[in-house]
C-alpha cells in the first residue's frame, strides 16, 4: 500500500512540473531558427521588433552575422499606441527617406531614429510606422534656408548637423537626401560655393583611400565634391575625408539638375 502511494506521489510532481513547464514555454518569448537569405532586420520586421532589442535579447556582438540554424530568441515588443503616447506616428510611404520625415514634422534625423530604436538610418520601408517624438505636427514644418538664401535659380543646401542636403529652385524644396559629410578630423569646407566642374565618374585618393570610378562628381571648392558612394552605406553620419557622399541614385538625380555654376551652402 505504502509502494503504490510512493508511486501515486511521484506522478502527481512529474503532472505538475509538466504542468509548470507547458506555462513556462508558453509565457518564454518565441524563437527564431535563421534560415538560408535571413537578416536581422528580415527577421526584425517579420515579428514587429527592432534589431537593436534582437541584439540585445541575444548578446549578439556583430549584428551584421547570423548563420543559418542559429536560434534567436524574439524579444517581447510593446505595441504602437502605446509606443506612440508622447507622439504621434507616420507611416512611411515609397520613396521617403527619414530626413524627408524629419523635415516634414520639424525633427532631426538622429531623434527619429533614437525614438525608434533604428539601427540603421538610411533603411526603411513602405508602411512601416514611425513614432514622431515630441508631439510633431502632422502638416509639413516649413524647411528652414540659410541667411540670404537666394530667391530665384537652383541653389544647394548643405546640413552639417542634421547630415541633410536640400536641392532648391528658389525658395521651394525640390529634393532632399540624407548624406554622409567630413568626420571630425577631416571637415566639410563651411561657406558658400559654386560647383566648377562635373564628372561622370573619377578617381578618388588620399591618405588611406583609393577609390575608382567614383560617379557623378560635383567639384564645388577645391579637391571637396558633391558625388556617389558605393563603399558604405552608413548616411546620416559623418563619414568622409571632407566630401559629400550620397546614395548613387541621390548623387545620380543631383549632378542631372545642377548645372556647373549652381550655388552650393554648407553650414
Amino acid at each position: 500500500m505504502r509502494t503504490k502511494l510512493r508511486v501515486f506521489v511521484i506522478l502527481v510532481c512529474l503532472m505538475s512540473q509538466l504542468v509548470m513547464g507547458a506555462g513556462l514555454a508558453e509565457a518564454a518569448d518565441p524563437v527564431h531558427v535563421v534560415s538560408r537569405g535571413d537578416t536581422l532586420y528580415s527577421v526584425a520586421r517579420r515579428y514587429g521588433t527592432t534589431v537593436n532589442a534582437i541584439v540585445q535579447a541575444n548578446s549578439l556582438r556583430n549584428s551584421n552575422w547570423i548563420y543559418v540554424g542559429q536560434r534567436l530568441v524574439i524579444p517581447a515588443t510593446t505595441t504602437a499606441s502605446s509606443s506612440s503616447s508622447s507622439g504621434s506616428v507616420h507611416v512611411v510611404q515609397r520613396g521617403e527617406n527619414l530626413y524627408r520625415i524629419a523635415l516634414r514634422y520639424g525633427t532631426t534625423v538622429q531623434a527619429l531614429a533614437s525614438a525608434n530604436n533604428l539601427f540603421n538610418t538610411s533603411l526603411i520601408y513602405a508602411g512601416q510606422r514611425l513614432v514622431i517624438p515630441g508631439g510633431g505636427s502632422s502638416s509639413p514644418a516649413p524647411v528652414s534656408s540659410p541667411v540670404s538664401a537666394p530667391t530665384a535659380g537652383k541653389w544647394i543646401d548643405i546640413n552639417l548637423a542634421t547630415q541633410g542636403l536640400v536641392a532648391y529652385e528658389g525658395q521651394r524644396p525640390v529634393y532632399w537626401a540624407t548624406v554622409s559629410t567630413g568626420l571630425a578630423r577631416t571637415p566639410t569646407v563651411k561657406g558658400r560655393f559654386r560647383i566648377y566642374s562635373k564628372y561622370r565618374s573619377t578617381m578618388m585618393s588620399g591618405p588611406g583611400y583609393r577609390y575608382t570610378n567614383v560617379p557623378h562628381v560635383m567639384f564645388f571648392y577645391r579637391g571637396y565634391s558633391i558625388h556617389g558612394c558605393y563603399w558604405h552605406n552608413n548616411f546620416g553620419q559623418p563619414m568622409s575625408h571632407g566630401c559629400v557622399n550620397m546614395r548613387i541614385s541621390d548623387a545620380q538625380w543631383l549632378y542631372n539638375w545642377a548645372p556647373v555654376g549652381t550655388l552650393v551652402v554648407v553650414h
